[in-house]
């Protein structure tokens, strides 16, 4: 090969294999910075940003928005609340106690039913705690018109417990409202041994 054919040659192909060369050097990068990115190694990155500034802030901010990406795709926990409520058909105050639920975040089960004393029979409600529904929420019984507030209170704080219950029907209790009145009540707890305890008090208005 003759001098002339050599630089001939080597203007032809030099800048194809610069081209090559520069696309590993940047694959290269981009690699090492991914790696970097996913391991969030602080020291690693700013090290790498003193080299490569604007690959790495590139990286950071694509790192940053598939985050947003994955976290809106999870799925959120159900934050329902479940309660199958028995009452007898007639029974209005009922009602106005299952909206009251409904608009706390309740998913209501209604059963009507002319037998409600089988119902708290079965469910061990104590005579003296009795009232006019008896409900079951996340296996607590809870008797009567027992706010919502209290509920949600007994299912994060979980005692050991078999329920809730606001004897007879106070006015001024959900389901219970008439006028501005209000007339002081107590919400208990009472286990299967038949031992009762104050859960929240509420004064008069």
């Amino acid at each position: 090969m003759s001098y002339k054919q050599f630089i001939y040659y080597w203007q032809k192909w030099l800048p194809s294999i610069l081209v090559r060369v520069a696309v590993r050097a940047v694959v290269m990068i981009c690699l090492t910075v991914g790696v970097l990115g996913i391991l969030g190694s602080t020291a690693s990155i700013s090290n790498a940003q003193a080299v490569f500034p604007g690959s790495v802030a590139a990286n950071a901010q694509l790192v940053s928005t598939t985050k947003r990406i994955q976290d809106k795709q999870t799925p959120l926990k159900s934050t329902a609340l479940n309660a199958t409520v028995y009452h007898s058909p007639d029974c209005n105050c009922c009602g106005g106690w299952i909206d009251h639920l409904k608009t706390q975040g309740f998913q209501i089960t209604d059963f009507s039913t002319l037998d409600i004393e089988t119902v708290k029979q079965k469910y061990n409600v104590p005579d003296h705690l009795s009232s006019c529904h008896t409900a079951i929420v996340n296996g607590y019984v809870i008797e009567g018109h027992v706010p919502a507030d209290d509920i949600k209170r007994l299912l994060q704080e979980k005692p050991n417990v078999a329920g809730l219950s606001v004897p007879q029907m106070p006015v001024g209790t959900p389901g219970m409202e008439i006028g501005n009145r209000k007339d002081p009540f107590s919400v208990f707890a009472f286990d299967r041994k038949d031992s009762v305890t104050v859960f929240n008090k509420y004064p008069s208005s």
